[in-house]
């Protein structure tokens, strides 16, 4: 695969991962009551949950794109579709006042709870089947460019949710997010998208 495309890959998901959602809030709530090792198991489960996901889409994909190229170019459009609606939900909540609230829970089992957090999450799902797909060539290995893409993708969440980790361990965030910067991170994360969905469609 050519560089521009990974790069480009990772520049479209880094919004999603950054945006507070499920795999995000989890990692928080957990470094809140268990301190940063809990944030750091919870984001092993969160990764070993995206793994999975990397491995049925490197085997299913390949298959898909071979057989049916009408199929794929469905997918093509249904990761735009899939932007645009993501890109303007953050938009909207942007808009509107109110911190996030981090709920707190218990520290047992942070490696299961936060790979089935990842395992469900439909973000994680429709980033898997409908944005990845963009960004693989016909040509080559189809199997080698999904676990490449996916390699990036959990990455990146490893990155930003040990960071995450530390950072909450570190200042707190008395139960919610600063409700200025979280407008803040959502109209700049809407924004990223709609670039990105913009770049997809052409």
């Amino acid at each position: 695969m050519e560089n521009t495309a990974l790069l480009l890959f990772a520049a479209t998901v880094l919004p999603l991962i950054c945006t507070p959602g499920p795999d995000m809030l989890f990692v928080a709530s957990q470094t809140l009551s268990g301190g940063a090792s809990a944030g750091l198991r919870s984001t092993a489960g969160v990764c070993i949950g995206y793994m999975v996901h990397s491995t049925l889409v490197a085997l299913g994909l390949a298959a898909i794109i071979a057989a049916s190229p009408t199929l794929f170019t469905a997918l093509r459009w249904l990761g735009v579709a899939y932007l645009l609606y993501l890109a303007f939900q953050l938009i909207k909540s942007s808009m509107k006042a109110g911190g996030i609230r981090l709920p707190t829970g218990g520290r047992a089992n942070q490696l299961q709870r936060g790979f089935l957090t990842a395992f469900l999450n439909p973000k994680g799902m429709m980033i898997y089947f409908a944005i990845l797909p963009q960004f693989m060539q016909h040509q080559g290995n189809i199997a080698l460019q999904a676990c490449a893409l996916s390699a990036i993708f959990i990455g990146l969440c490893s990155i930003v949710y040990t960071i995450l980790s530390f950072v909450v361990a570190a200042v707190g965030t008395h139960g919610s997010l600063n409700d200025r910067r979280r407008r803040w991170i959502e109209r700049i994360a809407g924004g990223l998208l709609l670039v990105a969905a913009g770049r997809l469609a052409t």
